[in-house]
């Protein structure tokens, strides 16, 4: 697939007007200008200063129209009230793209908004790409574009390297560069976003997932504005194979949906984004550090086989540090077997050789047998990565060299294999081994995480895109003003639901409870009772038909008391079901990314653990049973301790028909709850016991009425998928 050419115009300028810039090359005018110098920019500068001749020893022009010949770039440093003509002058240039470094737009106010969506409008007339404004601009090391004026390069430029970086807050993108700059990563293209006029967040990922330099995406979001086309950006860089570790801001519940159901109290903001980064190949990283971490990691470009961790050490209390560091992130800490550990033993004779592996002082003293047993736990241990505990050894001269020679003849017998060296030693030293391709790290814990999320990024490389088959259009959504007509329409999209009946009356409750088969849950049915528990609404293994009726007068009779201004259109007759597992299963329409299913077992697992999962819709059922399995309680449904395995490819039918169900009326439905939904026995389906949809605004009834009471009503819906 071809890179887009968007984004060409403003990270391979030929010729760049720097307007406002400034004779002192420490100010925000004045940096730009020195950064291309000092990086060797092979374009045309202008600087654009109509006070001065010359700016920084090159000529000034007093306007932009004044330079001869062709600008393709121009860096934009004037006050707020100067930006329009401006970028007006630029539109008249033909100028290609701008960066405005310069605040006072959308993020102060009413009148900078309005200033904001002038500029956007000229740009748009003109042709014109925009960057910002309210940023800190982009760069190419690889050409030595750098339109920037971060103080993050003052004591040097950065050197050219295979990370993109793409940050909506440009003081965040110009730590990030400060701190791979420190580390050692090089980065090829930079970008931050600011206000997001034109250039936004998801087009930058999309362009740098086909760009031949880059390599790892890193990745700082605030917010996104364009839901659909961040999953495609991410979607891009995993076809390529370039991880992408992203840092998203802003986990408080500030940011929470409104929620009219169970199901969207469970969501917010935070958790959907999440569950989009999660579900389309990116890794969510906690902070600046692991960030950093794993890009220096995922730039090796090799990613661990499976999610087995061999741990070699020359301590055994830092063995067993390393072991439970492991397990705790849920890396798989499996023993050697036999053979290999006679192998070792035969080496070592006092070593540890299950795994970890301690390899004792004798280790140290021959630093062959620390390559040695590193070599076995390759050949024989099935490990997809290995981490090894050294200390300060590598250091010491009689040491260090011949463990050098070792290790870097183990990495020419094992190219492929993961291997993280933990270590304290001089700059110098730490060089010498990651360029013979070890990870380096001076604590066990963080590379340990870090190992850990590169075999998240090779499950993420290793799951195919949901397969699902174009949803039929939406027809008008019909009455779903209650529980009854809301599992009608459920039913009919492949959600299985119970054969039921509405009555009127007590008598012809018991009427209902003889067809349908007892014991028998009654229920109020009303529009304007979404939660029929609170008002004393629900009966449950009602054992008579004599019962039946008793009990349908009672219910009728609490609830009057309790909602005397509720219109009642019946009473729902329904088989009663027992012996499986409660569920909830839901959808909640996010106004960035769409559609979101939610799903989580009932009980103390959603209102006290909150132990749900999130997908966007739709997907298909591997897709769902990953997503079953992600919760902490999925064992439940799998027969945990003897207990019956429930019926989980029925479930995640059920979940893939509501993704399709929720994309089709996505203009429609604000969102679904189906709780409890019950998970039968294995080979028995899953069957939804009640239902809410919550209508879109924007989504009007054609009608509203009582439900009928005539043979509509009695009509028998499948009873399991």
């Amino acid at each position: 697939m071809r890179a887009p050419a968007t984004l060409d115009a403003l990270f391979a300028p030929r010729s760049v007007a720097i307007i406002g810039a400034s004779n002192d090359s420490n100010r925000i005018g004045g940096r730009p200008l020195r950064y291309l110098r000092e990086a060797g920019f092979a374009g045309a500068v202008y600087p654009v200063n109509p006070r001065r001749n010359e700016v920084q020893g090159l000529r000034a022009y007093a306007d932009v129209r004044d330079i001869p010949g062709p600008v393709d770039l121009a860096i934009v440093i004037v006050s707020a009230d100067l930006v329009v003509e401006t970028i007006e002058a630029c539109a008249e240039k033909g100028i290609g793209c701008a960066i405005i470094f310069s605040s006072g737009f959308a993020e102060v106010g009413p009148e900078g908004a309005r200033r904001q969506q002038r500029i956007e409008e000229i740009a748009r007339a003109a042709g014109m790409r925009l960057l910002g404004p309210n940023c800190l601009g982009a760069f190419n090391s690889h050409s030595g574009f750098f339109g920037t004026f971060t103080q993050a390069f003052d004591t040097g430029v950065m050197f050219p390297g295979e990370l993109g970086v793409v940050s909506q807050s440009g003081a965040a993108g110009a730590h990030l560069a400060y701190m791979c700059r420190q580390r050692c990563i090089g980065i090829g293209h930079w970008i931050t976003t600011g206000n997001e006029a034109d250039i936004e967040v998801s087009e930058c990922v999309e362009w740098m997932a086909h760009a031949p330099h880059v390599k790892v995406i890193a990745l700082f979001v605030e917010a996104i504005r364009n839901g659909p086309r961040f999953v495609r950006a991410l979607e891009a860089a995993r076809e390529h194979g370039k991880p992408v570790i992203a840092i998203k801001v802003g986990r408080s519940a500030a940011g929470a949906l409104a929620a009219a159901s169970h199901t969207g109290a469970l969501v917010g903001e935070d958790k959907i984004y999440d569950a989009v980064l999660r579900q389309h190949g990116a890794y969510r990283a906690e902070s600046i550090d692991e960030l950093l971490d794993l890009t220096y990691a995922s730039l090796q470009g090799r990613f661990p086989s499976n999610s087995r961790l061999g741990i070699v050490t020359t301590s055994g209390g830092l063995g067993i540090l390393a072991a439970d560091a492991a397990v705790q992130v849920g890396l798989a800490v499996a023993p050697l077997n036999e053979g290999a550990r006679g192998k070792i033993t035969a080496m070592i004779p006092f070593a540890g050789t299950r795994n970890p592996i301690d390899v004792t002082a004798q280790g140290v003293n021959e630093p062959i047998l620390i390559s040695r047993s590193i070599a076995c736990a390759l050949n024989e241990g099935g490990y997809g990565s290995l981490v090894c505990f050294l200390t300060s050894a590598p250091a010491v001269p009689s040491i260090g060299t011949p463990l050098l020679q070792a290790l870097v003849s183990l990495r020419q017998d094992h190219p492929d294999a993961v291997i993280a060296l933990e270590m304290v030693v001089p700059p110098e030293i730490r060089r010498q081994y990651e360029e013979a391709g070890f990870l380096v790290f001076e604590d066990l814990h963080r590379a340990i995480r870090t190992l850990h999320a590169l075999d998240v990024i090779r499950n993420g490389f290793a799951l195919q895109p949901s397969c699902v088959p174009d949803a039929p259009a939406a027809t008008a959504l019909p009455d779903v003003a209650d529980e009854y007509n809301a599992k009608l329409l459920l039913g009919r999209h492949g959600i299985p639901v119970l054969a039921e009946r509405v009555v009127s009356t007590p008598a012809q409750a018991a009427e209902a409870a003889r067809e349908v088969g007892l014991p028998v849950v009654l229920k109020i049915v009303s529009p304007d009772i979404p939660h029929k528990t609170e008002v004393g609404g629900v009966v449950l293994d009602v054992r008579t038909v004599e019962a039946a009726e008793e009990q349908a007068r009672a219910l009728l009779h609490r609830v009057a008391e309790a909602r005397p201004d509720a219109r009642i259109s019946g009473i729902l007759v329904s088989p009663m079901r027992s012996g499986g597992i409660e569920s909830i299963c839901g959808v909640v329409n996010d106004a960035v990314f769409g559609p979101v299913v939610v799903f989580g077992l009932g009980g103390i697992h959603v209102e006290l653990l909150r132990d749900v999962s999130f997908r966007l819709a739709p997907f298909d059922e591997a897709e769902a049973h990953r997503m079953i399995r992600e919760i902490r309680g999925a064992q439940i449904l799998l027969g945990a301790r003897g207990g019956a395995r429930g019926d989980v490819d029925a479930l995640a039918r059920s979940l893939a028909a509501l993704s399709r169900f929720a994309v089709a009326h996505r203009d429609q439905v604000a969102e679904v709850d189906i709780n409890p939904m019950m998970v039968l026995p294995e080979g028995e389906g899953v069957v939804a016991l009640d239902a809410l949809i919550v209508r879109s605004e924007s989504a009007r009834p054609q009608s509203v009425s009582n439900i009928p009471h005539g043979a509509e009503n009695r009509e028998d819906r499948s009873v399991l998928a």
